[in-house]
């Protein structure tokens, strides 16, 4: 039986504590990792920063910027990890169409566009300073 017991089963998760959870939040976290992959969205984001990282050093960004850059690119994944997940879920629990479930996914995608937006406009900014003296 896994730590988590049988799928379906009415058993609470084995509990673990000390270094063993912490290595257990770590595999975890690389499964959600592997599962994210698989979405295009964030292989393109992934790209995406790529390419900004290029930009930055190119252009000659300081430190600040890339570090801008890097949070705001994690939270991006972060905000698309949980846009996944309430996707699956919503998939999952109501695989015909409600308006519920329609709301749920549009309200999650909406949070991943804003960070889109904001990631655009650090860069934007950061290019803009640099080139332009904005």
């Amino acid at each position: 039986m896994s730590e988590h017991g049988e799928p379906g089963s009415q058993r609470r998760p084995v509990k673990i504590e000390g270094w063993r959870h912490a290595f257990a939040a770590a595999r975890y976290s690389g499964g959600g990792l592997m599962r994210l992959w698989q979405e295009a969205a964030f292989r393109h984001e992934a790209i995406s920063y790529g390419c900004i990282v290029v930009v930055f050093t190119a252009i000659g960004a300081d430190a600040t910027a890339h570090v801008g850059a890097l949070v705001l690119f994690l939270l991006l994944i972060a905000i698309e990890a949980l846009n996944t997940a309430i996707e699956e879920l919503v998939d999952r629990v109501s695989p015909e169409i409600s308006s519920m479930g329609q709301h749920a996914k549009d309200l999650g995608s909406f949070a991943v566009f804003c960070l889109l937006l904001i990631n655009g406009i650090w860069a934007a900014y950061v290019v803009g300073s640099h080139l332009f003296g904005i």
